[in-house]
């Protein structure tokens, strides 16, 4: 038995509204801002960091211990790794 007209009308009806409500989540996600790229002084401190982390352990072990901070000893990888891993762990946030 063929669907009534009245039937077809309801189900196209509920579709175009679907389509609507489809079509203002679309422009509500378009309108929400996306965050901007990061400004270039995290740049700078994020790679200085890491840098600063690598030389302060080359220096360690170039000079055999008796530099950056002779008391400190073998803490100076811990120091340098620390240095190193503030800067990796602020690549997390790179956009």
């Amino acid at each position: 038995m063929p669907e009534s007209k009245s039937r077809k009308t309801g189900q196209n009806n509920t579709q175009a509204a679907r389509a609507g409500r489809a079509q203002q989540r679309a422009e509500r996600r378009a309108q929400e801002q996306e965050p901007g790229p990061l400004p270039t002084w995290y740049k700078v401190i994020m790679f200085g960091l890491m840098i600063v982390g690598l030389i302060w352990i080359v220096i360690y072990y170039l000079t055999m211990g008796v530099a950056p901070i002779p008391q400190a000893g073998g803490w100076n990888i811990g120091i340098g790794f620390g240095i190193a891993c503030v800067g990796f762990l602020m690549t997390t946030r790179w956009r």
